[in-house]
């Protein structure tokens, strides 16, 4: 029985406090809204608590320890390297706090009511956060919904015991010495290729012909390369089929691409599908709210809803499930609430994965702005050629490609593999929003020596007027 429930009214109610919800928030509070964000787990969501945030810090502690036990590479003899692990994942932790506790302090700052507790919708204009035996009522103007989304279970691997999600996959107490992931998509990759490093024997089965989907084969094979450099093992048409979990280890029985059964036994089975919205448990049915057949809500170019003052943003609705994309659209909510002419243009969010090489794409590839009928032109420059990149013993890593339009030379899109891509993307997805040409990116003086002279050299590339790589002949 819920006891002590009161109505209040206000502007706008968020629901959600993870990198959509918070950033709506602020901004709308910004815009002279009376805010409340209802929030039943962390404030900064799955992305600062269970995902984005303690994988990266995960993945950095990885990284410099296979810089120190591959020292010797440059000269450098270092000796008695060891891992104290619950150390590192007491690091992550704080690393985790700052940040939420930056977002509560934003909060507070902005005059942002935190509400903790689960919100139900009652109707279009009223919503129920039950917290416990407690229990409120929040009248509002408008609402934005920002619920993300869960890892999806598989019914044959159910989480529990030794079946894990990304979720208790970074909270392992110790580094397992084996352990199986079934995904080849960017949370898997990212994940495995991490406990790899940290001494983990790890095996990856994918279900489609390749790894990283949704990435240009170039970029995903080099990615491979270094996997298997690390030991990982990685079936790609492969399919898993049953586990089977003692108190010591689980056996997952698979097929690989030539329908062969195999079998495997590790630590722990990490399982990353993907992802499903959270639209399932907040009453949506009580709105008559619009959905797809996926579970995700329908919006239009302002990020409104079938309901005229409900907004939703994020994992929730179409698109890829981003915290960047979450955070952009929760801006062009809470400004479009507050009377402001914005509206969502997706052509330039970039898509990063934190793997080894790094790799990182923004607007079209190649092959996406073929399907378009558009006559494209590249420029491909490779880290091999960059004095920067060799300094940093990473001259084998990858390259820098740009996509533009042979007739005008606009830049259509680019793509990155190597070390500092999730930052080179940047300048690639301004010059995309700005309207840039390939002649203002070859134009555009690059401090020496940086890996960033590798979009300049790709512009000078795409135009025949390359310096440092012999130009080919464009047709």
């Amino acid at each position: 029985m819920v006891v002590g429930e009161f109505t209040q009214d206000v502007d706008v109610v968020v629901i959600g406090a993870g990198p959509g919800g918070y950033v709506a928030a602020i901004r709308a509070a910004q815009l002279g809204k009376k805010v409340v964000v209802v929030e039943k787990d962390e404030v900064g969501g799955v992305c600062l608590n269970r995902g984005c945030i303690p994988s990266k810090a995960l993945i950095s502690a990885a990284h410099h320890y296979e810089i120190m036990t591959h020292a010797s590479n440059i000269g450098i003899q270092a000796e008695g390297i060891s891992i104290d692990y619950g150390k590192v994942q007491e690091w992550k932790e704080s690393v985790v706090k700052k940040l939420t506790d930056g977002v509560s302090s934003l909060f507070k700052g902005n005059k942002v009511e935190r509400v903790k507790g689960e919100a139900i919708f009652v109707n279009e204009k009223e919503i129920r956060v039950v917290s416990g035996y407690e229990g409120s009522r929040y009248r509002f103007n408008h609402c934005i919904i920002a619920t993300g989304s869960r890892p999806i279970e598989l019914k044959p691997f159910p989480y529990g015991g030794r079946i894990i999600s990304s979720t208790e996959a970074l909270s392992l107490k110790e580094i397992p010495k084996t352990m199986m992931v079934i995904g080849g998509g960017y949370i898997g990759i990212e994940l495995g290729q991490t406990y790899a490093k940290l001494g983990t024997k790890v095996t990856v089965i994918e279900g489609l012909d390749s790894i990283l989907p949704g990435f240009e084969a170039e970029m995903s094979r080099l990615v491979t390369r270094n996997l298997k450099k690390l030991g990982v093992e990685v079936y790609t048409n492969a399919m898993a089929k049953e586990a089977k979990q003692t108190d010591h280890d689980i056996t997952v029985t698979f097929t690989t691409r030539n329908n062969e059964e195999k079998q495997i036994t590790a630590d722990y089975v990490l399982v990353t599908v993907g992802r499903r919205p959270n639209t399932d448990e907040i009453g949506l049915d009580a709105i008559n709210m619009k959905m797809t057949d996926k579970g995700l809500i329908e919006i239009d170019h302002q990020c409104k809803t079938s309901v005229p003052n409900v907004y939703a943003i994020g994992d929730i609705v179409p698109g890829p499930a981003l915290a960047h994309k979450a955070s952009y659209e929760g801006k062009v909510a809470a400004e479009t609430i507050a009377g402001h002419p914005s509206a969502i243009d997706y052509k330039a969010i970039p898509a990063v994965v934190f793997s080894d090489p790094e790799i990182a794409s923004v607007g079209l590839n190649e092959t996406e702005a073929k399907e378009q009928g558009l006559k494209v032109i590249t420029g491909k420059f490779p880290y091999a050629a960059n004095g920067r990149s060799l300094s940093m013993n990473a001259g084998d890593a990858g390259f820098v490609k740009l996509v533009a339009n042979q007739e005008t030379g606009l830049l259509l899109g680019g793509q990155v593999v190597g070390p500092e891509a999730s930052n080179l993307i940047a300048e690639i997805g301004l010059a995309i929003e700005m309207g840039a040409t390939l002649e203002d990116i070859a134009l555009t003086i690059h401090a020496h020596p940086t890996l960033g002279e590798m979009v300049m050299e790709a512009a000078e590339g795409a135009l025949g007027q390359a310096i440092h790589q012999i130009n080919r002949q464009i047709k």
